[in-house]
């Protein structure tokens, strides 16, 4: 598969590390232009390459979004239109300004995400620590595997991502769309940054975990 990472911070490359890994096709950029990132692409070798924020959205099949929410306005909107897009993105009002809507808790980051770009959403990675993310993939059936949780309206955007959470060792929990579902993972969320397996995380979920 043909992946596109905009943003290359310790989750977009982690996420491109593990995509080499498992063989994709990987490019991946960041604000400063691709010459800064020929360091992180000799390390991880493999297929990736280096390109503009441009190039990487009309590049993949599946597009990666690791930006501060502060910048979303700036994501090439034209290439990422009904494309499936992975949103890594958290609102810090601290480091982003404040936004009234999320703040009046009338939207979430990725709606709005999704409004602006027109793409296929699905919000996943957002919750988990990247360290946790590079070090904790495990192989199906370990004790130890973790969860990562995702939410999206497009059923079938939802699996491709699903899909490629299991193949780089951790397993996915469905918490709904990215309105209600988003809210339980987003800053805040019962699941933001919750250590568990796919087991516990559904329990929580079943319990009506939010806040």
């Amino acid at each position: 598969m043909k992946i596109g990472i905009i943003g290359a911070g310790r989750i977009g490359s982690t996420l491109a590390r593990h995509f080499v890994r498992i063989g994709h096709d990987v490019v991946i950029s960041n604000s400063r232009g691709p010459k800064s990132l020929a360091g992180l692409v000799e390390e991880i070798g493999g297929t990736l390459r280096a390109v503009t924020a441009e190039q990487a959205a009309t590049f993949g099949q599946v597009v990666v979004v690791c930006i501060p929410y502060g910048r979303y306005t700036e994501l090439p909107t034209d290439a990422l239109n009904d494309k499936v897009v992975i949103d890594t993105c958290n609102y810090y009002p601290e480091r982003d300004g404040h936004d009234v809507e999320l703040d009046d808790d009338r939207t979430t980051s990725s709606e709005k995400i999704r409004a602006h770009t027109g793409a296929n959403l699905v919000k996943a990675f957002n919750a988990i620590h990247w360290a946790n993310l590079r070090d904790r993939g495990r192989p199906k059936g370990d004790p130890g595997r973790a969860a990562i949780p995702i939410s999206g309206t497009d059923t079938e955007a939802k699996a491709v991502v699903a899909g490629l959470i299991r193949d780089i060792g951790f397993d996915p929990v469905d918490t709904g769309d990215i309105g209600r579902g988003g809210r339980t993972h987003q800053p805040g969320g019962r699941l933001y940054g919750a250590e568990l397996t796919a087991e516990a995380m559904n329990d929580l979920l079943r319990a009506g975990a939010t806040t």
